[in-house]
């Protein structure tokens, strides 16, 4: 069954329910305002986000979860120290020819750790500068609408609920600062550690290195990266969180209006258990998803036949840019190919034809979800290049499009009934 069967008006209904989602970010940012990842503020949100699944759900319920939210972003600074601390110390060998080994080696541990701390914790989502970080509490909300009769299947659909500190480079210049900021700083820590290692190598053989003018040239290159490294301090302003209206409310109210419109109608799936996830610190690297994949994963694999599947929606906001993400995390991460598929086909259904696509630099939720052992798929629709709202002030709720979370509401209706009705045999 379609969902436009189950109801009459089905067009207008779902026009409906996208005011719906309008409406409450609306209602939210006002009430609210900003999330920083594990505090009282994002939690406010969630509660108030449960309380209006607590009239279309059986259960709702919190689990808490311990995280480091400043370690995720940590490496920007870290890498910045290095960078530098490797392009003076590669400078000062020439200066002091005797502390040559010394400098290079030292400089060349720090900018190799700092770049094996950017690679752990922001490309890999690992929690590698947690340990060092203080500790707060975020929390997930779990909402579940039964199914009527013995549960044969599980579809998650999801949202994170925290907002991001603002990144000034995003609003200052949009994609025309941002990305070659982000890339000559990377490209500059690789190229310092590059002379680094040709140096510290150079010395270890007993040569001047005082002496040798391309290595002195190196050297002054290297330097010249200093005030970029620098400049790379400002890409972010941990004291300034913004509303986050698109990125993520609009995929937390689009998984809302599953349960919302199956209440309205009084709808019951026979044999699939509708479950809405609000993750917490999703932009304090994916830590609710995971907290919540490694809380639930046993649970699930010890349910016999029951099929379960996970459908994260992230930033529903650019019409023209929505796509099924079947490859996540800087594309390391494979979503699974046949929830991508169920969430494709749904979508076409619905009359959109999305393309699959990859998060070329970042991740979603989908991406710990599938580390942790469970299927599952991100919807996005959000221009990559990235959007001058992306990430700062301007993600407000007077910049949501209400097409988009139209599109956004019919693609989740159309994916749970789909999986309804067919599972993952399409």
């Amino acid at each position: 069954m379609r969902p436009e069967e189950s109801v009459k008006n089905y067009v207008s209904d779902r026009r409906m329910y996208a005011n719906y989602v309008a409406r409450n970010i609306k209602k939210l940012c006002k009430e609210v305002g900003p999330r920083p990842a594990g505090t009282e503020k994002e939690l406010e949100a969630q509660e108030w986000m449960a309380n209006d699944l607590r009239t279309s759900c059986d259960e709702v319920k919190t689990e808490s979860f311990r995280l480091a939210p400043a370690a995720f972003m940590g490496w920007v600074q870290l890498m910045v120290f290095c960078g530098v601390a490797g392009a003076v110390l590669l400078f000062l060998t020439h200066f002091f020819p005797s502390l040559s080994l010394i400098f290079t080696a030292v400089g060349t541990g720090l900018l190799i750790l700092g770049i094996i701390f950017v690679i752990a914790e922001f490309l890999l989502y690992k929690e590698a500068l947690d340990v060092f970080m203080p500790k707060k509490e975020s929390h997930n909300i779990i909402a579940v609408r039964k199914a009527s009769g013995e549960t044969k299947r599980r579809i998650i659909v999801s949202g994170h609920a925290d907002s991001a500190p603002e990144w000034r480079f995003t609003y200052w210049g949009g994609p025309k600062l941002v990305v070659p900021s982000i890339g000559l700083g990377l490209g500059g820590a690789v190229f310092v550690t590059t002379a680094s290692i040709i140096t510290l190598v150079m010395s270890i053989k007993g040569v001047a290195v005082n002496e040798v003018k391309w290595l002195w040239i190196l050297s002054i290159v290297a330097l010249c990266f200093v005030p970029l490294f620098l400049f790379c301090l400002l890409f972010y302003n941990p004291k300034r969180f913004v509303d986050g209206a698109n990125d993520n409310l609009t995929g937390c109210f689009c998984a809302m209006a599953l349960p919302r419109f199956m209440a309205d109608h009084d709808i019951r799936f026979e044999n699939t258990e509708v479950m809405v996830l609000l993750t917490g610190s999703e932009e304090a690297g994916l830590r609710g998803a995971k907290a919540f994949v490694k809380a639930h994963k046993k649970e699930f694999d010890s349910e016999e036949g029951v099929q379960t599947i996970f459908f994260g929606l992230d930033t529903v906001r650019d019409f023209d840019f929505m796509g099924v993400y079947n490859k996540d995390m800087t594309g390391t991460v494979k979503n699974d190919p046949e929830v991508s598929a169920l969430v494709k086909e749904s979508a076409k259904l619905a009359g959109f034809d999305i393309p699959y696509k990859t998060v070329t630099f970042g991740s979603s939720d989908a991406a710990a979800i599938t580390q942790g052992g469970l299927k599952g798929t991100c919807f996005a629709a959000m221009d990559p290049a990235p959007a001058r709202y992306y990430h700062t002030r301007l993600d407000t709720a007077d910049n949501l499009d209400l097409k988009t979370i139209e599109a956004g509401v019919g693609i989740v209706l159309e994916t749970a009934y789909l999986f309804d009705e067919k599972g993952l045999d399409i």
